[in-house]
């Protein structure tokens, strides 16, 4: 898809990218509320911004706000952004997939028996949403 592009899928979902503030180098970059940063040091900052993306999209940034419901285990959360991250940088033609798959069955390795329907299907809404937002004006017209 050579007309997708990150600027405009960012002000599509109303993400804003704030300047990466961690000084920790494991970290290669972090999500909150409708923020993403990235770090300058990232191995690959564009599967980087998918995942942060996939955080946004997939509401795990907005459960710290509601206090009252459940929150989605972490290593739920993480193999759910990583799966967006995957879909995209496979459906973009982007390298990092094998990364992508590597740290899904980390997390996986680490407190699920499986990924639950419910999440894929989210997972699979959310990378929709993110392509969407990512192409022309006119494609995301022609599609509705």
């Amino acid at each position: 898809m050579p007309e997708w592009s990150r600027a405009r899928a960012l002000e599509v979902l109303a993400v804003e990218e704030l300047p990466f503030a961690l000084t920790d180098g494991n970290v290669q970059g972090y999500a909150r509320r409708r923020e993403i940063a990235v770090s300058p040091l990232a191995a690959l900052p564009h599967k980087t911004t998918f995942h942060e993306l996939g955080h946004v999209v997939l509401g795990h940034t907005a459960e710290a706000d509601f206090n009252d419901g459940e929150l989605t285990p972490r290593s739920l959360r993480e193999v759910e952004a990583e799966c967006v991250a995957l879909i995209l940088c496979e459906t973009l033609g982007l390298p990092g997939a094998d990364y992508c798959r590597g740290y899904v069955q980390n997390w996986i390795a680490q407190g699920l028996d499986s990924i639950p329907e419910q999440s894929a299907q989210k997972i699979f809404r959310a990378a929709d949403q993110i392509l969407k937002a990512g192409r022309p004006v006119e494609e995301r017209r022609d599609e509705n």
